[in-house]
């Protein structure tokens, strides 16, 4: 398809894009595509190739055979599923240093409306563990550390302590995400520059699924300030 008229729905596949792709627990981009005399809404993103073929599905707008310029999600929809996914990593490692290495983390779902994070592991955890789960959590962001990301070879992730989570397949050049001395993880998607914009971390559920299974969610952002004020109203 070289084009889409007004009310069309279509995919486009491009070389690049500021889109994030749906992958390793993060739900894919939405947004808007704008050029000269037209725009289209970005339905889903998804990558049918190794990073760089990803595909947006639109609707709407004039012809975009090779103009279409992306503008991205908005700025408060990256800002939460950028929060959550940092904070998931957050929590991955916190769950490490409390429990202990038997609570296996078995799956995740980072998005941003609503503004929680959601994580499937083996184990469980008692009411003092997840305060202090909290308190590991909140503490990094409290530091407002550097979060950084680079690529690298899949042996030197390896030689760093890089966890991947999953079963995902990799390349021989992986994704490093780093929040140094205390997560450090294979991952593709969206992260926060610094800890600190996180804003807060809070886990509102602990909900077992099966027999030594269990479901966390927490929220980040401004959304803990409006748990607290529900507590308080009710």
């Amino acid at each position: 398809m070289q084009e889409l008229r007004t009310g069309e729905t279509g995919d486009v596949v491009t070389d690049r894009t500021v889109f994030y792709p749906e992958g390793g627990g993060q739900v894919a981009d939405t947004g808007t595509w704008r050029w000269q005399g037209g725009e289209a809404e970005v339905l889903d993103t998804q990558s049918p190739c190794p990073v760089l073929l990803p595909t947006g599905s639109l609707s709407a707008g004039a012809p975009v055979g090779g103009r279409a310029r992306g503008h991205g999600s908005p700025e408060w929809t990256r800002r939460r599923t950028q929060a959550n996914h940092t904070g998931t990593h957050l929590l991955h490692a916190a769950l490490r240093k409390v429990p202990g290495e038997s609570a296996r983390q078995m799956g995740s779902l980072v998005a941003p409306d609503p503004p929680a994070l959601r994580l499937r592991r083996v184990g469980s955890s008692h009411a003092e563990q997840i305060a202090e789960i909290e308190r590991l959590v909140n503490e990094q962001i409290l530091r407002d550390v550097e979060v950084t990301k680079q690529f690298m070879s899949m042996e030197d992730s390896q030689t760093r302590g890089a966890i991947a989570f999953f079963g995902e397949k990799y390349g021989d050049r992986v994704r490093v995400v780093d929040v140094p001395g205390f997560s450090t993880e294979l991952c593709g998607g969206c992260h926060v520059p610094r800890t600190g914009e996180i804003g807060a971390f809070k886990i509102v559920s602990d909900k077992g699924l099966a027999a030594g299974v269990r479901r966390l969610e927490a929220v980040t952002s401004l959304e803990p300030s409006s748990c607290f004020d529900r507590t308080r109203a009710s």
